[in-house]
């Protein structure tokens, strides 16, 4: 009986399925909605309504059954407390998985991007949260449930500070910037008189287009605003401390592999960031981290992963490198089609 592997990266908006064979050959994709339980009506339920109907299409174009699945890894979003992981892997054994592990998503970009399968991920995209793979196989996230933990980074934190400094700059003894222009024009008025209603109806209506405030803050950093420099200094101290604690709580050796994933990273074009960021955790947890940006897709990590679990060795580099290039192929497919 021929045995598969499953490698899955959910998301809140999307989730891709991957079915791979246990020498890492590629045989089928899926991408659906989302199977998080805080995107769907009925929570949990749903994750298990939304997943089986996926898994039961999937075995049955290719003629398999979930016997022939030696082993599986979810990365999903919405794993973020010992009681969410422990209902979602409840899910998965419902669904007829043995051998599985389910992870938070920040997870798989450890799998996806490291030389040994262990370090930390860094995820900053829309929002952030760090995630740590040590030697001894031990996991540790740190965030990834909003300001109260010291989620102050990604797309959607950067946006927001935009509008902060710029009424800070209007009305509370704040620095000028070049980003009062922008964010005026963005929130569709030319008189700070206006400012705060605009902030507040444009914000609860979400009219605010996020991405370009983002965007933003990382040109006039690349012109050498203070205050757009300072947004980015205080986002990579408040990422450096969130990865710096996964390395200290963790086993690592005297060197640490640190990937960052997520678009503020891959795409962020001002270098300030990263460099910041590198200076101060390294400041924090005392080690040399070695940074990686994640240049392969996230749900690679899923499908190394599961290979790792059905092998029991980390899959060397030639098979690492020969399922991120199935994986981007399928992604770029159905990307270019939507």
């Amino acid at each position: 009986m021929k045995e598969y592997i499953i490698g899955v990266d959910g998301g809140n908006t999307k989730t891709d399925y991957f079915l791979f064979d246990i020498a890492g050959n590629f045989i089928d994709f899926y991408r659906g909605g989302t199977c998080s339980h805080e995107g769907l009506h009925d929570s949990f339920a749903g994750s298990y309504r939304v997943m089986n109907e996926v898994f039961t299409n999937l075995f049955q174009r290719n003629k398999i059954t979930i016997e022939q699945i030696k082993t599986a890894v979810f990365g999903l979003a919405g794993v973020d407390t010992p009681f969410q992981k422990a209902k979602l892997e409840e899910v998965v054994q419902m669904l007829g998985f043995t051998q599985f592990k389910v992870v938070n998503d920040s997870f798989l970009g450890i799998k996806a991007g490291t030389t040994n399968g262990y370090g930390v991920c860094s995820i900053n995209g829309t929002g952030t949260s760090s995630g740590g793979i040590d030697l001894d196989g031990k996991n540790l996230q740190v965030g990834g449930i909003g300001a109260i933990v010291g989620d102050e980074a990604g797309g959607s934190w950067i946006a927001r500070q935009a509008i902060r400094v710029v009424y800070d700059a209007c009305y509370r003894f704040g620095q000028q910037t070049l980003l009062t222009e922008i964010v005026m024009k963005e929130l569709g008025v030319n008189d700070k008189y206006y400012l705060m209603e605009a902030i507040s109806s444009n914000l609860t209506q979400r009219k605010v287009n996020l991405t370009t405030l983002t965007i933003a803050v990382f040109e006039c950093a690349n012109k050498k605003d203070k205050v757009a420099l300072q947004i980015l200094k205080s986002m990579a101290d408040n990422l450096a401390r969130s990865a710096g604690g996964c390395v200290v709580n963790l086993n690592f050796p005297e060197e640490v592999e640190i990937v960052l994933a997520g678009s503020v990273w891959v795409k962020g074009s001002c270098p300030v960031l990263i460099e910041e960021f590198t200076k101060k955790i390294e400041q924090y947890t005392n080690k040399k981290c070695k940074i990686i940006t994640l240049n392969v897709p996230p749900a690679t990590g899923a499908i190394v992963w599961a290979l790792e679990l059905a092998t029991g060795k980390f899959p060397n580099y030639e098979t690492r490198k020969l399922i991120s290039g199935n994986v981007e192929k399928e992604l770029g497919r159905i990307e270019h089609h939507e």
